[in-house]
């Protein structure tokens, strides 16, 4: 209670200009208010000037003084609402007491007429600035000072208006509270929007920024992973020159395919004119480049076993083919770099409605090597089955093994057809197999916890 009172008290007991907004619309329009307001306050000066000097028989001089009292009150209000209030108020007070003693039948009072419309726009353009509780509280002053001067007046002849000015100031305050409000409402909604619009730019960058993280993960990740492996055998070739020959050619093939992938992708990020730049440099693999991918794997040393049932699907949607192939490969790749000496089976599986991926290896020969950097393998490969429709599940097997296996509704495969959402579904760089998936997957169906 006392922090309210407090409130009111530097609210209504202040002189700080709180200036009048100028109108939202271009050109002369946007001071229509304040010449509003000053053609109301000569035209209260004017009439309130005839009526105090004549009707009230306060005299001519006095009448004028008293009128340019409320009507620069009313001007006032422009500026410093709280001020010109209590001026207004301040000049009714005056000019009902001055007018008391010479008052005759029917004459309005203790408000004049002008007056009373002069204080009504006094406290509109107050309720415009301050909050709900001060304009009530500058409302409830408004009438219990002329209603308790009334009081004092006996039974002089007059024509109360009392009444009139509650009905028009509660009217006028109402009017005030809600325009104030409205516009308040106004500025917090496109301060929201802009809020709105900054974290959707934000988040569109991150998205950005992630897209690129993922396909630099999912060019470089294979490549390397193999890269590395030829290079492991590479020393114990020494007494085979031929072997080690092809060995080495491998690395090379390898090193390359990697700079023309990264060639290819830059290029598309670089050109305005993604499908130009995607002409010039050569198309994203897709399923059709399965069998080379299997090939490059072997020659790494990958023991490898392939089962493709019921073909390859055709004419797949703008990056479905690209998505399928990146999942094949991180499998694999997770194989090379995880399960070294290992048996691995890659099943592929078509069917009238799905399309499964299934990456299988037997129990690792000899310990992984250190894999700095790794972690992100497996919410790669969820997230681009989550986002194409479809379900991923992966985990150890009972003989020490480990199994990736995606399902991918057929009919997302062959209609989608928003490149942004299945050309890049994924949302963060590749896990390998092996390490802590996402902590929240955005996957359609739970997934099994995949600690190994």
């Amino acid at each position: 209670m006392r922090s309210r009172v407090r409130s009111l008290r530097r609210d209504l007991l202040t002189l700080k200009a709180d200036p009048l907004p100028l109108l939202g619309r271009p050109g002369p329009l946007r001071r229509l208010p304040h010449v509003l307001v000053a053609v109301a306050a000569a035209v209260v000066v004017i009439a309130d000037s005839d009526q105090l000097g004549h009707r009230n028989e306060l005299g001519l001089s006095y009448g004028i003084l008293l009128a340019l009292w409320q009507g620069g009150a009313l001007l006032l209000a422009l500026t410093r609402p709280v001020l010109a209030w209590w001026l207004s108020l301040a000049a009714t007070a005056v000019a009902a007491l001055a007018s008391a003693p010479h008052l005759i039948a029917n004459t309005p009072w203790p408000w004049t007429v002008p007056g009373l419309w002069a204080h009504a726009g006094v406290l509109l353009l107050l309720s415009l600035r301050l909050s709900t509780g001060p304009a009530v509280a500058a409302l409830g002053m408004s009438v219990l000072v002329p209603a308790l001067i009334e009081l004092t007046a006996g039974g002089r002849p007059h024509q109360s208006n009392s009444f009139p000015d509650l009905v028009l100031f509660c009217l006028t305050v109402i009017f005030g509270i809600t325009a104030r409000s409205r516009r308040e409402a106004r500025t917090r909604l496109a301060e929201q929007a802009d809020l709105t619009e900054g974290e959707r730019a934000r988040r569109t960058l991150l998205e950005e920024r992630g897209r690129i993280a993922r396909e630099l993960h999912d060019v470089v990740a294979h490549h390397m992973s193999v890269i590395s492996i030829q290079a492991q055998v590479a020393p114990h070739l020494i007494d085979n020159p031929e072997e080690l020959t092809q060995n080495l050619a491998g690395i090379r093939h390898n090193a390359l395919d990697a700079l023309t992938e990264l060639r290819r992708m830059l290029g598309v990020l670089r050109s305005e004119d993604v499908t130009g730049s995607q002409d010039r440099h050569g198309s994203q693999p897709t399923l059709d480049d399965l069998e080379g991918l299997v090939a490059n794997v072997r020659a790494a040393g990958l023991s490898l076993t392939t089962d493709i049932t019921g073909g390859l699907p055709r004419q797949l949607a703008p990056g479905a083919g690209l998505s399928a192939y990146r999942i094949a490969q991180e499998a694999l790749s997770n194989c090379l770099r995880h399960a070294p000496g290992s048996h691995v089976h890659l099943r592929v599986r078509q069917t009238d409605t799905a399309l499964g991926i299934e990456v299988t290896n037997t129990a690792p020969t000899t310990p992984p090597a250190p894999s700095p950097g790794s972690g992100h393998g497996l919410l790669g490969m969820r997230e681009r089955v989550a986002m194409l429709g479809g379900r991923l599940t992966a985990g150890p097997d009972a003989e020490g093994g480990y199994r990736i296996s995606a399902h991918l509704p057929l009919d997302v495969l062959l209609t989608t057809h928003d490149d942004r959402a299945v050309h890049d579904p994924d949302t963060g760089p590749g896990t390998p197999q092996g390490r802590q998936p996402a902590a929240n997957p955005p996957s359609p169906a739970p997934l099994p916890p995949t600690t190994r």
